[in-house]
């Protein structure tokens, strides 16, 4: 009973430090997204989004499934710290090389696609934030189910961002600022984790090797390819929408996009949350899925009901903004399914390659059905686009428990 109390402390106080970043997640876009979208229009607005986007194919790259690889090994092997420096040993010098070999894939990008170079000074001042997402150890604050100090360097990130966003970008000249201070934000939070994890963990960093950084790269990876695959349907689906519509349509639809997002991660901080403690008791699934799947609804619903008051406040204009907004309101509880059924059953049972499959498969027919989707539907098609793809991942992976059940 005693071991039964502790865990619902420590699950009650990681959830209540996640909810404050979630709080900052959901109000802190509130107040800037409306303010870059009258200063910057949403054709600047859009050129950041493709940045982005181009720059998340390489951050799931550099982080080759670690925040779920090395949160498991650091939950199993919490109390041990040798074992903890070979971790973060591991993933350190891992993460390293990724990055380099990032950067000498991105810039070559940049400057022979001719959209890209025609604002090559925005991509370029976007990807420095890849070494701030590398150096930023979340996996081992998860894996010790020390959530505060997430939540800590994460608002800091935050806050930086906005304090800088209203005081330095005051017109569409300034649209390169944006995406300086997001990198300055992650890279200092990043190098303040480290500090943390030296002084406070007495964690040792050696550099494994080339041969060993292989092993590690050939353990990974079938959940690495579970993890990056959907970059094929997400950010792919935004790259079609800039080359066939503009970036005025991709501004529209990457704001409503990060509107939904920030609902996602809400679900998302529910997964991490109960994923240290669920592969320490698998017993608590079936309270945890009730939870997943109702959170998901409710959101989805609430979205929905809210849609023309939240088009009005964040000037998403044109007639089918509502409509976007909706349609990719339904991806979260398809999200939710996935979370639950994929991450926190499925790999918590060591089942990586089925998660791997199903993922390969959706996000397969989703690159594959962005292209007549958005030629014919443009920014609904995205959105359409999106949803299927998600859809796909959660039901699937909802199916393959029914029967793995059996």
């Amino acid at each position: 009973m005693r071991q039964f109390s502790k865990d619902h402390k420590t699950l009650i106080k990681n959830f209540g430090a996640l909810s404050v970043l979630q709080g900052l997640n959901m109000v802190l876009p509130l107040v800037t997204l409306p303010y870059v979208l009258r200063v910057l229009g949403t054709e600047k607005y859009g050129v950041i989004v493709i940045a982005n986007s181009l720059l998340a194919y390489f951050q799931s790259f550099t982080d080759f499934s670690f925040n779920i690889t090395a949160t498991r090994d650091v939950a199993v092997h919490r109390h041990s710290s040798r074992m903890l420096s070979h971790i973060y040993s591991r993933v350190l010098s891992t993460k390293t090389i990724l990055v380099l070999i990032s950067f000498l894939l991105f810039l070559p990008v940049v400057l022979l696609v001719p959209q890209f170079a025609a604002n090559k000074v925005v991509f370029l001042l976007t990807f420095p934030a890849l070494a701030g997402y590398a150096l930023f150890p979340e996996w081992f604050f998860q894996g010790m189910e020390e959530m505060k100090y997430i939540t800590i360097l994460s608002a800091c990130i935050k806050i930086f961002f906005t304090i800088c966003i209203f005081i330095f970008i005051r017109r569409e000249s300034d649209f390169f600022l944006y995406p300086l201070f997001n990198a300055f934000g992650y890279i200092g939070a990043g190098l303040f984790a480290q500090y943390l994890l030296i002084t406070r963990y007495k964690l040792h960093f050696r550099f494994i090797g080339l041969s060993k950084i292989g092993g590690v790269l050939k353990t990974n990876f079938n959940i690495f390819i579970n993890q990056f695959l959907p970059n094929l349907y997400n950010n792919s689906t935004t790259f079609l929408l800039g080359l066939i519509a503009g970036n005025a349509a991709v501004g529209v639809y990457g704001a409503a996009k990060s509107l939904i997002e920030a609902a996602n991660t809400f679900v998302s901080i529910l997964s991490r949350v109960f994923f240290p403690f669920l592969n320490r008791n698998s017993g608590a699934f079936n309270k945890f899925r009730k939870l997943m799947l109702l959170t998901g609804f409710v959101l989805f619903v609430g979205i929905c009901t809210l849609s023309k008051p939240i088009t009005i406040l964040f000037h998403l204009k044109g007639a089918n903004a509502v409509w976007t907004l909706c349609i990719l309101a339904l991806s979260v509880p398809f999200m939710a399914m996935y979370y639950c059924y994929g991450t926190n059953y499925f790999i918590v049972k060591r089942e990586d390659r089925l998660v791997m499959k199903n993922t390969v498969y959706a996000s397969i027919a989703g690159f594959i059905m962005a292209f007549p989707l958005i030629m014919g539907f443009s920014g609904i098609g995205a959105a359409l686009n999106l949803v299927i793809a998600r859809g796909m991942m959660g039901i699937g992976l909802w199916w393959k428990y029914k029967t793995y059940k059996k």
